[in-house]
């Protein structure tokens, strides 16, 4: 062994470690009297923010740690990833303890373990980063018993303590390979006895020694699960974090009723439990979130189905059986058709919560199909259309607007998932509302086919909320909204003949119809209303439609400059190919038909 004093250490030529190098250091060390902070090994430079790896010893428990590039100019320490087993007081004084250190090659702090004595410590929480950045290769040699602060010279000795049977793996060692290693010397000595006289532990110590070492089935499984942990720790990463909150183990929650809501003033104390109001729940289901789940759905509730149906009506006509979708309470307002509200609940819940086959009811139904024409004497019996004496007609939501116009062009990206996106929007919005120091003080669109994506994938600032769908009524998303606003004011039609979405949704869906309708006007224009109303227009809205595109291609073969121009708005080419004048007049009829009553309501 290495035994140091207060000015000794061991200096060994450097290894060639890198972030993407897997690799394991094993060795025995004793532990002085002194319970002070030692490094005990380590291969890193204190010149370059201490960039490299060591094995620290604090608290009588090792640490390991991984340091890279340094997070920002000038001095300091690189950033770092550590794992810090919790501390037990694990390492008695005066006594040898085995350690055996891990990094997978992925630059996580997930990737790094610490063994004691051959057992797979437990970690504790760490204040350094969950990754690496960069490289924590160094040209500085292998010390042990030695420590450098980084950036003032001074140096720490491993003073009182010692180093036996260091070993440096290229690989990761398993559990069981760390155990084994740990065990070494017992293992020499069970190897040369007979069968007969082995004890337990060393028969289990020769059976680990030759899973690890001889068995290749028995390698290769290892090598898999160790890759399959690195895969999950990948998607994990890659995912977002959801912050929850948990009960103590083994404890009951409960809270207190508080005098006048005054936090230091807590009364009656109370356990989880459903409203007194409502079916109690059931002794047997627990006072957790997946009891309140069983109880939502029980078939003594019947307010889930109710709410929910009710809320589906909404969608579809516009208004829900209860008008107050939002409280179903004394505050709310009855249902306009009670029994087909409890009708409806009876049959979602009895379908297994089949939300398809409601939806499918509800848009086949005879009351849906409906025309929506208002007559002299539906307006005068049934003004608000309570009694369902024609077709809804309302306003879509802002973001079925965007997405229509979107998906009547072609233009629209269908894929589903993935990050937020930037799309069009006026130009210092952000910066009006931002702070100097914000990460989101400029907004910058995004390109290509981000800019298509559907509403649901825009990024959402909360002080500057994207315009456009702010101008439909679209909630702040600061809480909960059950029942949407809908007005109609001249700021919305200017969204939608001015705004660079969908001007370039008319000019991409008007030369698709040059391109695939042939040179007939009236079948370019069966194309396009096709897509936007799902019909053909009718000879008086046919005249109308012609007498307007003459016009628009009169003023734009004048004006060719004002045709490219209007042609160029948004990201997307046009088809130079195509007559620019008249395919600038086509984007100006189809920007009109976008705007129809019939096109912007359901």
């Amino acid at each position: 062994a290495l035994m140091f004093d207060a000015e000794s250490w061991a200096e060994l030529p450097p290894l060639s470690l890198d972030t993407d190098t897997a690799f394991s250091v094993a060795m025995w060390i004793y532990q002085p009297e002194d319970e002070g902070g030692f490094t005990v090994a380590g291969q890193y430079d204190p010149e370059d923010g201490d960039r490299g790896w060591s094995i620290i010893i604090g608290g009588r428990e090792p640490v390991f740690r991984l340091t890279g590039d340094r997070t920002g100019p000038g001095p300091g320490r690189g950033n770092s990833a550590q794992v810090n087993p919790i501390n037990t007081k694990g390492m008695p004084t005066g006594e040898w303890t085995h350690i055996v250190v891990t990094h997978d090659g992925s630059g996580e702090r997930a990737g790094l373990h610490v063994y004691r004595n051959g057992e797979l410590v437990e970690e504790a929480g760490s204040r350094f980063f969950a990754k690496v950045e960069g490289s924590i290769l160094t040209d500085r040699p292998l010390y042990l018993g030695r420590g450098d602060v980084s950036g003032d010279g001074e140096t720490q000795h491993f003073a009182g303590g010692g180093i036996a049977d260091l070993r440096v793996f290229n690989g990761v060692l398993s559990v069981q390979e760390a155990k084994v290693v740990s065990e070494w010397r017992a293992l020499q000595t069970a190897a040369a006895k007979l069968p007969v006289s082995l004890a337990a532990d060393e028969r289990e110590i020769l059976r680990l020694h030759y899973l690890s070492v001889e068995d290749d089935e028995y390698r290769r499984l290892v090598a898999r699960k160790q890759e399959i942990d690195r895969e999950w720790r990948e998607l994990r990463r890659r995912g977002s974090i959801t912050h929850v909150m948990q009960e103590l183990p083994d404890s009951e929650a409960a809270a207190h009723v508080l005098y006048r809501g005054m936090y230091d003033q807590p009364r009656e104390r109370v356990i989880a439990g459903t409203p007194a109001a409502l079916p109690p729940m059931a002794a047997s289901l627990p006072r957790n979130r997946l009891g309140l789940a069983k109880w939502l759905v029980d078939e003594t509730n019947p307010l889930m189905s109710r709410v929910t149906v009710n809320r589906f009506w909404q969608q579809v006509f516009g208004t829900g059986l209860v008008k107050t979708s939002e409280d179903f309470g004394a505050q709310g307002e009855l249902p306009s058709h009670p029994e087909l509200l409890d009708y409806l609940a009876i049959e979602f819940r009895e379908s297994g919560w089949d939300t398809k086959e409601l939806f499918r009811a509800l848009v086949t139904s005879a009351t849906y199909r409906q025309a929506a024409t208002a007559t002299p004497d539906k307006l005068e019996r049934d003004p608000h259309n309570r009694l369902l004496s024609r077709g809804p007609r309302f306003r879509m939501d802002g973001e079925m607007v965007r997405d229509y116009a979107l998906a009547a062009s072609g233009i629209l990206v269908r894929a589903i998932g993935g990050p937020s996106v930037r799309p069009y929007q006026p130009k210092g919005v952000w910066s009006s509302v931002a702070m100097r120091q914000s990460d989101t003080r400029r907004y910058e669109p995004d390109t290509g086919d981000k800019l298509y994506r559907r509403s649901l994938y825009t990024f959402w600032k909360r002080a500057a909320p994207p315009p456009s769908m702010t101008i439909f009524n679209a909630p702040t998303r600061e809480h909960s909204t059950v029942r949407r606003e809908r007005t109609n004011t001249p700021l919305q039609a200017l969204v939608t003949m001015n705004d660079t979405q969908f001007v370039e949704a008319s000019r991409y869906l008007a030369q698709r119809a040059m391109r695939e309708a042939g040179d007939d006007f009236d079948r370019r224009l069966d194309y396009v209303t096709t897509r936007l109303l799902a019909r053909d227009f009718s000879d008086p809205e046919r005249a109308v439609a012609r007498r307007t595109y003459d016009r628009f291609v009169d003023l734009y073969r004048a004006d060719a400059p004002g045709a490219k121009s209007l042609l160029d708005v948004g990201d997307s080419p046009y088809d130079a190919a195509l007559p620019a004048a008249e395919s600038a007049a086509w984007t100006m009829l189809t920007s009109q038909l976008m705007n129809l009553d019939e096109v912007l309501n359901k």
